[in-house]
This record gives structure tokens, sequence and C-alpha cells, in this order.
């Protein structure tokens, strides 16, 4: 699969579980009473090809190299997944796709790590200091937010042109902003490596009700469909293409004289040469091949005798 880790990472912890997501018979194979999206081998190509927008924006936070890969999607419902998180201090962060809620999920704990490497930190943070959001986090994860859409917009441009925008929220609160708890939501989990560190993980939720206006994209094949190109605009780039001017050089000798001979010269002096039949011909810097040299209409000309290089 695309993105799947590499084998370093299988030692790495996997987080906590998404949700309870077998009793709803969670994963790809979900029942599909709960989702009209089919296997959802569409989504997840989606997710996989967000993974490295996701990887460009995390990256500028603590400058490092970063992996970036998107975990199996899991189908569940809200309830439940917050069931499995368990009383962990999270940030919900609402995001907008059409118009429609989806929703992004932080840990404190990873915030707070984010927020002292990007204060040039090493992101050892004692979990003690993430038991609230500070303003600082407040401003990180509203930038997070934005990042996220922007990766998912790009991501989801092949299939749809959705347009990803991310909502203002008050961090902290235990409610779920635009979600119902008995709502199925579809949960695509990215891991993210920051060099040999263990990965964090943020999770994006699509509400299946979000979804359904993409119901027969999402069905069907990630198939990219050929541009047309313009019949105008090919003649117009192949002449000017063809009207480009390279220069063509030929050296007919290149005699050499001692010191001695250089600081004697003076007008009228003579350095003799001599040069074969055929003399090496070069055009824009790249071997042609050999010429003769001769005449041509009163004028000196190379008749070209053998193509060598690009052009044999």
């Amino acid at each position: 699969m695309v993105n799947t880790p590499d084998s370093s990472d299988a030692g790495f912890d996997t987080g906590t579980p998404i949700g309870a997501a077998a009793a709803f018979g969670g994963g790809s194979g979900a029942p599909a009473k709960l989702h009209p999206f089919g296997d959802l081998h569409t989504l997840q190509h989606l997710s996989a090809r967000a993974a490295r927008g996701v990887r460009q924006a995390f990256e500028g936070y603590w400058r490092t190299e970063t992996r970036v890969w998107a975990e199996p999607l899991e189908v569940l419902r809200l309830a439940d997944y917050r069931a499995a998180r368990g009383d962990k201090l999270t940030a919900w962060v609402p995001l907008s796709m059409d118009g429609r809620a989806i929703l992004c999920v932080l840990d404190s704990q990873f915030v707070a790590e984010v927020i002292d490497l990007f204060f040039g930190g090493s992101g050892d943070v004692s979990p003690t200091l993430a038991l609230e959001f500070t303003p600082a986090s407040d401003v990180l994860v509203a930038r997070i937010a934005a990042g996220m859409a922007r990766a998912l917009e790009t991501a989801w441009e092949p299939l749809a042109r959705a347009r990803f925008t991310a909502e203002r929220c008050e961090l902290g609160s235990s409610m779920v902003p635009g979600v119902e708890n008995d709502e199925v939501v579809i949960a695509t989990r990215f891991a993210i490596a920051r060099g040999t560190v263990k990965p964090a993980f943020v999770d994006i939720l699509y509400p299946v009700a979000s979804l359904k206006p993409h119901t027969v994209a999402l069905t069907g094949k990630v198939v990219a469909k050929p541009a047309e190109v313009d019949a105008e605009w090919r003649t117009q780039l192949t002449r000017a293409a063809m009207g480009v001017r390279f220069p063509v050089r030929s050296v007919l000798a290149e005699p050499t004289i001692p010191l001695s001979r250089l600081m004697e010269l003076k007008e009228g002096d003579i350095i003799p040469i001599s040069f074969g039949p055929d003399v090496p011909v070069v055009i824009g810097g790249v071997p042609l091949g050999l010429g003769t040299v001769g005449t041509s209409n009163g004028r000196a000309a190379i008749r070209i005798s053998k193509f060598e290089g690009p052009l044999q």
C-alpha cells in the first residue's frame, strides 16, 4: 500500500485505537448499511494522497525530516470514537467541506510537543503541561487545522473540487461541534513521525452525511482523466520552439606555442596551423558531427559530412 510506513516503524506505538469499530463492522469491510461508499478504497487512496500535504505542513514546525502515512480507515459512531479516547484532553477542531462539517482531532500532549519544538525545544514535554490548552495552543491548533484543510483540498482535487476550510472553535470544551454523538463517521488517522521518534496521530472524522453528495465518486475508481490539449496552443508552442536560435561553432585548429614564443609575438607574425579534411561542428555546446570546409555563394561554409553524438 502506498501509505504503509517503513519497516523501521514496526516497533512504534500505534496509539489509542480509533474505536470499538469491530462492534459495528468497522474498517474497510464495514457493512454497507452504515455507509453507501462500498469498500472505501477510493477514500483510503485520497487519505494516502493527503498524507503528502500533511507531511509538508508539519515539517515547517520542527524543521526536520518527517514521515507521514495514513492508517486504515475505520467506520464507527462518534460516541464509540469518543469512548475509545477516554478522558484525555482533546482538541475537537471543526473543518468545513463545502459547508458540511468534518472534524480534525488532536491530543493535547501532541499540541504541547509541537509548541515546544516550534520554539526550539526538544519536544520532550511532561504530561502535566498538557492538562490544559494555553493561548499558544489556540494559535497553533488553528494553524494546524488550516494546514490539514489545505492538504485535504489538494488530495480531493482529482475526485471533486471540494473546498475545505478550518472553523473557529473553543479548545478544552467537551462539546463536539457540528456532529451529533450518534452519527456514523469514517475515521482516517494520519501517523506523523519526526525523524526516528515514535509517531503521533491526527485524526480526520468524516460524518457519512457530509460525504453523501460524493457517493458516486467515492464508489468508483480514482482514474486520472487526461487533459485535452488545446490545438491552437499546441501549434503556437510548436512555432515558438521551432523559432529558437542555436549558436553553431566549428574550430578549424587549436595550435599550441611555448610561452617564450608568445612573449615575442608582434603584428605580422604567422602562427602555422594544420587541419584535416573534416572539422568538428558544435551546436549549442552539443557535438553535431563533422564537416568539410569550403565556400557557398562566395562565403566560407561547412558541408556536413557525418553526424555524431545525439543526432547520429
